[in-house]
């Protein structure tokens, strides 16, 4: 339960962070939905709700995917002591990516043409799924189009990749995915009015102060926590005489489970004889 309350936080803003950069969602998955929508007639409003949902969830399951490698990666590189260095990471990626969507910098896109590589590879396998005409068709471009390069996409890794475990990553991703759900799934549906609304200049930069923010208090903690050195602590000087032991109860103390056969007292310790009353008292009579 304790971890429960540990990593929830940690779900929770990844799922904000996937909700607050949906204008940039928007902007790389807006063709791909708008052409899912156009591919089913308008009159078939339930068979084009099931393919933007095969859709969204194969892009979902690839984030999932990719959250667990980056869990595993972090797993290693924490072992050696670099969990510190991946929080500051992911400050840093976080700071970036509410830059890259108030439009003040545009420093993820050199990131997103490093992606670009192994989109190369991947780009005519989601081609060859087009026009999709069934579920399962949307379901495998999805997949594909989880890969897509996207700086937000990278700074979710990022952050994931700091969790250092590759369950909780997962987990991480997921709620990443889920969080970019609710935008991309509408611009399915309603792509020109969800369009509108993520392009307005307020609703960007206040959803870029934001990421801001939570990156600033992320690149924080990891700085206070990698400056916490243990090492030179001094235990010399502290004082235990003053320790309260009038609180231990001894008779709480279980000792039917102890085993004294083997317990020899040194030679020096043992305890003498002790002289009998009558010859006691024998000794006084002379």
């Amino acid at each position: 339960m304790s971890e429960l309350l540990t990593i929830y936080p940690h779900f929770l803003a990844a799922f904000m962070i996937g909700l607050m950069g949906s204008a940039h969602c928007m902007a790389m998955c807006g063709g791909v939905m708008s052409a899912l929508s156009f591919s089913i007639p308008e009159t078939q409003v339930a068979q084009r709700v099931r393919i933007l949902l095969a859709y969204n969830f194969g892009r979902i399951a690839s984030y999932t995917l990719i959250g667990a490698l980056a869990g595993g990666i972090g797993y290693q590189l924490a072992a050696a002591g670099g969990v510190s260095v991946l929080r500051v990471i992911a400050g840093l990626l976080l700071v970036a990516m509410g830059l890259y969507l108030a439009d003040w910098w545009r420093g993820l896109a050199y990131l997103e043409k490093a992606g670009g590589l192994l989109w190369k590879r991947l780009q005519p396998l989601s081609r060859s799924l087009m026009p999709v005409k069934n579920m399962r068709s949307a379901l495998l471009l999805g997949a594909v189009w989880g890969w897509l390069p996207c700086g937000l996409v990278y700074t979710a890794v990022a952050y994931a990749l700091a969790q250092a475990d590759g369950t909780y990553a997962a987990g991480i991703m997921l709620a990443f995915g889920l969080g970019t759900l609710p935008a991309v799934l509408t611009g399915g549906l309603m792509a020109e009015r969800t369009k509108a609304l993520l392009q307005r200049k307020g609703f960007r930069l206040s959803m870029a102060l934001i990421i801001i923010v939570f990156g600033l208090w992320t690149l924080a903690a990891a700085l206070q926590h990698a400056g916490m050195d243990h090492s030179g602590m001094d235990h010399s000087g502290m004082d235990h005489s003053q320790m309260n032991h009038s609180t231990i109860d001894p008779s709480a103390i279980d000792h039917s489970t102890m085993d004294h056969s083997n317990h020899q007292m040194p030679a020096e310790a043992a305890p003498t004889e002790p002289v009998p009353a009558e010859n006691s008292l024998q000794v006084h009579q002379h």
